[in-house]
């Protein structure tokens, strides 16, 4: 029997503050682009993290298990896969849309684990609550007049962050019907990591974004996507992934985008426009309903008992 748990607000503030970071995340990466490119600041951070989770591990005594390397590998290839089309992505496109098409994660992991897992298996109220945050998706970004100073170039930009976001989806589900689903969230993580590391730098060579320029921003960068993002920030998504059910704090990650826009306003000056808005209450309102569904079942049965 699956003893996962059902949100709580102990994974309701976590996950908020974990949206925020990786709303900004994406923000930054191209922010500092200028300075150290982002496949590179991807690459980098990636080893620095897989350093502070080994040196983490090693402090808690905490055996490095090797055995599950198929699975090991699969999530590893799947998450570099992941940065490699988000990096790539930022160069064409705005992170706005980068962070929205990234976190359509959500709706391709639950749905491999529907089919799946019978534990993780979505009501019809959730399946309601899923349609309305895509098409707040939709709304806020995929219109005519949703993102001025985009153009049609950018849809290669947005198709490679969708392609993020499938390979997102996919290492949950890989994580989630594996041994790395009983395995400790810091050699989950570690997996991922070294993956990211090894896979990316040679390919920021090769594609010839290992520029950097030093100085304090590019350090300031890097500090923020190593020690907050891949290091603090993902070893506490692991851990809820262990804890509560995946395909619920998947859809609530839905917040991500509205972060990820508000940051992209505030420092690239991304304009935010009417479309975005009505957008960004739909994705809400789906968000709550799959969250609150059970709430809002209970509160459907009392009206129509009284």
């Amino acid at each position: 029997m699956d003893s996962r748990l059902p949100i709580d607000s102990r994974a309701t503030a976590l996950m908020t503050l974990l949206c925020l970071i990786w709303g900004l995340q994406q923000v930054a990466l191209k922010a500092f682009g200028g300075d150290i490119s982002p496949l590179l600041q991807i690459g980098l951070r990636s080893g620095i993290a897989a350093l502070l989770v080994g040196l983490l591990m090693r402090w808690r005594r905490q055996a490095f298990v090797w055995d599950s390397w198929r699975a090991g590998t699969l999530a590893a290839t799947l998450f570099a896969g992941e940065y490699l089309l988000v990096g790539q992505a930022l160069r064409y496109t705005s992170a706005a849309h980068t962070v929205v098409f990234l976190y359509t994660a959500p709706i391709f992991a639950a749905l491999g684990l529907h089919l799946r897992l019978p534990a993780e298996r979505l009501s019809r109220m959730q399946w309601l609550g899923v349609a309305l945050a895509f098409v707040g998706v939709a709304v806020a970004f995929l219109g005519p007049d949703a993102a001025p100073g985009v153009g049609p170039a950018s849809l290669a930009g947005d198709a490679m962050a969708l392609g993020g976001g499938a390979c997102w989806g996919a290492t949950t589900v890989t994580i989630r019907l594996s041994r790395l689903s009983t395995t400790p969230p810091t050699m989950t993580l570690l997996w991922q990591l070294l993956g990211a590391f090894l896979l990316l730098l040679p390919a920021s060579w090769l594609l010839g974004e290992a520029s950097i320029h030093p100085g304090t921003q590019a350090w300031l960068a890097l500090a923020f996507q190593a020690l907050v993002v891949s290091f603090a920030s993902f070893l506490t998504w692991f851990w809820l992934l262990r804890t509560y059910l995946a395909s619920r704090l998947g859809i609530f990650s839905f917040m991500t985008p509205v972060f990820g826009v508000l940051f992209g306003a505030l420092l690239l000056h991304e304009a935010l426009s009417p479309r975005f808005m009505l957008g960004a209450s739909l994705m809400f309102a789906g968000i709550l309903v799959v969250s609150l569904h059970r709430r809002l079942a209970g509160f459907g049965a009392r009206l129509r008992a009284g």
